[in-house]
């Protein structure tokens, strides 16, 4: 027992090592700059932390991040839902693996942000693919990039880029339920609605924590396609905070770039916990 255990610990070390190398380390040298001044070194206690929750643009930029996770997350999860639950249904119905198509779901995540930054460019110009149905339906052209309409643009392309993975989790989640719950309930009545809350909400319990934080996790990496489609100082509905980040990397403000980091941190540690604390309680 004693020998399995340290076989065990022998497999896990080399992983450690390199996330205390490349992760806890840095981290907490980011730390240690978010207290001290960036050009003279010298210990300011909280002034940083002061600057930062007082700066114009981080405030526009919270309050934009909050407002995409608002919007994105329970589009994201209630579409992807459905429509795993729906193409699970047919599935189990027809007796298909569709193992191609769900191949084909991936496809939106393999194609670089480059490319994907030009496809945006093509249907959300002000002479693009979108305002050309517009134009024919008698609408008149709307100015994405430039305007308010900004926001919807980044959320259809965090929807559009995730939908996919989301939705292969969702169906992981669906076909490890017995077809003979399913079968036993239809048999003492329940409906499909009965049989969904009843049977596969419980039993996809467990998942949803992890759809849930991996999605709250990928919304941070939107900023790949807004970066590249309207650069450093996009419309203001567009401003994130990677955003900000990278205008302070420019700008060389490492210890307002360290306090914000250290913020951020702590709110997504804060929300994971949380959200973990009430998935145990509910259970």
């Amino acid at each position: 027992m004693r020998r399995s255990k340290w076989t065990g610990l022998s497999f896990l070390l080399p992983g450690f090592c390199g996330v205390a190398v490349f992760s806890l380390l840095p981290f907490m040298d980011v730390i240690r700059r978010s207290f001290v001044q960036a050009v003279s070194g010298r210990f300011c206690g909280l002034e940083n932390y002061r600057i930062v929750l007082h700066n114009r643009a981080f405030l526009l930029a919270v309050k934009n991040a909050l407002r995409f996770l608002l919007v994105c997350l329970p589009l994201l999860l209630g579409i992807s839902l459905v429509l795993a639950f729906l193409l699970h249904a047919w599935q189990m119905a027809f007796h298909q693996k569709l193992r191609l198509l769900k191949a084909a779901y991936l496809v939106p995540m393999a194609i670089p942000a480059a490319s994907l930054v030009l496809l945006w460019k093509l249907m959300f110009d002000k002479h693009g693919f979108v305002n050309g149905i517009l134009h024919l339906c008698g609408i008149h052209a709307v100015d994405w990039m430039n305007t308010g309409a900004a926001f919807f643009v980044l959320v259809f392309s965090y929807i559009w880029k995730n939908l996919g993975y989301t939705m292969v989790l969702w169906l992981a989640g669906l076909c490890s339920i017995s077809p003979d719950l399913y079968e036993a309930a239809e048999m003492d009545g329940a409906g499909r609605m009965t049989q969904f809350f009843k049977i596969t909400l419980p039993l996809i319990r467990p998942l949803i924590f992890t759809i849930v934080v991996l999605s709250f996790l990928n919304s941070f990496k939107v900023f790949r396609e807004a970066y590249l489609v309207a650069g450093n100082y996009p419309q203001e509905d567009m401003y994130l905070l990677q955003h900000l980040f990278n205008n302070w990397f420019t700008d060389l403000s490492v210890d307002k770039m360290a306090a914000g980091s250290v913020l951020l941190a702590l709110v997504i540690t804060v929300f994971v916990l949380l959200l973990q604390k009430l998935w145990e309680t509910n259970e």
